[in-house]
């Protein structure tokens, strides 16, 4: 992130599938919208209400965009976190327009209401170490020597 953008964190829900397209030059480009409701409870009615929605449409580019249209759809309970951009245009009237969006550096599932399986890359499960990261395989060494009591690799 450069100096003097704005940084942004959104928590909310997918208003639609992300739309995926290319550019000419074959960058993915993904483009979505994710609704956040603020909450906040009523000690005198002791109950939730919800606040007033705010619509924020985001914008992932190349990997990052790909991973969105194949991992979230509308409803996705999503954690973001980008940058505000600003665009300015002149439309067919010859009327100046500009809009906000948000320009997506990071996203992931919510964990606050569902589970979800990540299927990243792993070590291979017949190989050594398997999953575990404290395994003789992945401990650290000097040498060909392993390190006692070193801390896992991470």
């Amino acid at each position: 992130m450069s100096f003097g953008e704005t940084p942004i964190t959104l928590i909310g829900n997918l208003t639609d599938d992300p739309e995926l397209k290319f550019t000419e030059g074959g960058a993915a480009l993904a483009k979505f919208t994710v609704a956040v409701t603020p909450r906040s409870f009523d000690r005198a009615s002791n109950q939730w209400k919800d606040g007033t929605t705010a619509f924020y449409r985001c914008a992932a580019w190349r990997s990052l965009a790909e991973h969105v249209a194949e991992s979230l759809g509308k409803g996705s309970r999503v954690v973001a976190v980008g940058r505000m951009r600003q665009h300015d245009w002149t439309n067919d009237q010859g009327e100046k327009r500009s809009m906000l969006a948000v320009e997506i550096d990071d996203i992931g599932a919510s964990l606050r209401f569902t589970t979800v399986q990540i299927n990243g890359k792993r070590p291979a499960q017949n190989s050594p170490a398997g999953n575990d990261p404290w395994a003789a395989a992945n401990a650290p060494t000097i040498g060909n020597a392993t390190v006692e009591g070193a801390e896992p690799p991470f």
